[in-house]
């Protein structure tokens, strides 16, 4: 059965998500978490600031292998509270072939805070 396509959205739909580029500065073990994650600090440049992240990353990503990599976040959803912690922005990623997160990231330096477009 074919699935039906995605429904059509204008370029200013596409723009209200702001998605942005930052460094990860912080990368710790969540065990409170109910699936595994880590609690991430991302420097999302002068404008937005260091947010905090819960991130379903434990699969393919160490805490010192994520620290210093760029991601991009989506900073205007609202905060959403998981487990004692109140994550601030979503670290975008997409599922591998059984499901865990890959991270998604730009392949050469851009200076943190910098807008998807």
């Amino acid at each position: 059965m074919e699935k039906p396509a995605p429904a059509t959205i204008t370029y200013d739909d596409f723009a209200r998500v702001d998605i942005r580029i930052g460094t990860i500065v912080e990368a710790e073990p969540f065990p409170e978490a109910r699936r595994p994650a880590y609690r991430l600090r991302v420097d999302l440049g002068p404008e937005i600031g260091v947010k905090k992240s819960s991130a379903q990353l434990t699969v393919h990503y160490r805490p010192d292998e994520l620290v210093g990599r760029q991601v991009a976040a989506v900073v205007n959803f609202p905060p959403r509270q998981i487990g004692p912690m109140r994550s601030e922005v979503l670290v975008l990623g997409f599922p591998d072939s059984d499901g865990a997160v890959v991270l998604v990231g730009v392949d050469k330096k851009v200076p943190d805070g910098g807008r998807l477009f």
